[in-house]
């Protein structure tokens, strides 16, 4: 949402809504506990029944989101078919897109008189904050330059390295290391399992705007149950490297509105248990707006299948981001091109002819041929040098990483 509105030069209004979950009507039948300093002396074995949600009610969240969109679509938006965070108004030439998390609030439009009349009518229903110009949502700062924004989690990284314990450690240039680290540093923290995990949730988070990390977080989440002792070294290595980065974040440039995808795969990465890791991103113009790392659920028997089961990943969403893109009104009458980097992938989706070597996969294969038929993607071949996937895929060197990060686009706010 944030790239269409710079595209269009639109504003974006951040709004919050107080005690947001008081709103919710409730639908089942509850009962609670008479409240401290309301009870009934008469008869202190008597329960009360919830009429609306409250705070620490399981369902009071989605009471909420009920309630709240229920009002939306009464006033004239609809829900969009590819999210059901985003709420859509279109009349004729009006456009205006909400999207609720909670009780945060991001609106935009291209009519700013029709977006505040919609703020205020919002503010007749529900206790809510008019922010004005978005600029932290959800824990990311959202900075402002005439054609670009700048997405970053600076003060994030800074409390998960006090959280680590590493908010002085020095800082290193590469967050993955392909060989088992060994060390005799006694100033090394020795993770507990608990620790850990609260480390690793945290750091999924921050690949939010991060997507150079996405890999190592990946990997290292993998051990959560019970990490080792190298997996604490390679956890405090990535706390070295986002302390040498904290002010690194992801930009978003006004460009095109052209999607373009890579899509890569490391065929049995797993030691153990030799399932390959899958690895793409999409990019709306110069901007990337999609990424995953994945370890693939099943073994793979060469590096086509691996890299197959990639693609068909990667298809299934681009696919999506197309349908997003189509509720905003921004429709792809050109396939959508997909780089691939193994011409032996690319050959066996554009053969229609059956091999015996793959029918194992006939599921992903069908499914890949058919949207290449449909004009849905196209796949071109990459050298491996410009996959821009290969980082989201294995470690890297130090160099590699470096020139794949900045294709990714991620950098310090000075190169805003």
């Amino acid at each position: 949402m944030l790239t269409i509105a710079l595209f269009y030069k639109w504003e974006i209004r951040q709004l919050d809504v107080a005690n947001a979950f008081l709103y919710g009507e409730i639908s089942e039948l509850v009962y609670m506990k008479q409240p401290k300093g309301f009870e009934d002396s008469t008869n202190p074995n008597h329960v009360c029944r919830l009429r609306k949600a409250i705070y620490g009610l399981r369902q009071a969240p989605r009471q909420w989101y009920t309630t709240f969109t229920n009002f939306l679509l009464q006033i004239g938006f609809m829900h969009s078919q590819a999210d059901p965070s985003l709420l859509i108004l279109q009349r004729d030439d009006l456009q205006i897109y909400l999207l609720v998390y909670v009780d945060d609030i991001l609106i935009t439009g291209n009519d700013v008189s029709k977006m505040n009349a919609l703020i205020d009518q919002m503010k007749s229903k529900f206790t809510m904050k008019d922010l004005g110009l978005a600029n932290q949502f959800l824990g990311i700062t959202i900075e402002y330059t005439p054609d670009k924004f700048f997405l970053s989690q600076s003060q994030y990284v800074k409390s998960i390295l006090h959280m680590a314990e590493l908010h002085n450690c020095n800082s290193v240039a590469n967050p993955s290391s392909s060989k088992t680290p060994v060390t005799n540093d006694a100033d090394s923290p020795c993770f507990d399992a608990l620790q850990y995990r609260q480390i690793i949730g945290s750091l999924q988070y921050l690949t939010l705007t991060r997507p150079d990390i996405a890999f190592a977080v990946n990997a290292l989440s993998q051990h959560m149950h019970d990490p080792a002792i190298h997996h604490t070294l390679l956890l405090k290595k990535l706390l070295r490297y986002i302390k040498g980065t904290t002010d690194y974040g992801l930009p978003i440039t006004r460009s095109s509105l052209q999607l373009r995808t890579y899509s890569d795969a490391d065929w049995a990465s797993d030691p153990l248990t030799r399932k390959s890791t899958s690895g793409f991103c999409t990019f709306l113009g110069d901007t990337i707006v999609s990424w995953t790392v994945k370890k693939q659920p099943t073994v793979s028997r060469s590096s086509t299948e691996s890299e197959y089961r990639a693609l068909a990943s990667a298809t299934a969403d681009t696919i999506w981001i197309k349908r997003l893109l189509a509720d905003f009104r921004i429709s792809h009458s050109q396939p959508v091109d997909v780089y691939y980097d193994n011409t032996s992938t690319i050959a066996l989706a554009n053969n229609p002819m059956f091999h015996g070597c793959t029918k194992h996969i006939e599921i992903d294969q069908r499914f890949v041929r058919e949207h290449i038929q449909n004009n849905v993607i196209r796949l071109l071949p990459i050298i491996t040098t410009d996959q821009i996937a290969d980082i989201l895929t294995k470690p890297l060197t130090t160099p590699r990483f470096k020139e794949l990060r900045s294709k990714l686009t991620i950098g310090p706010r000075s190169s805003v």
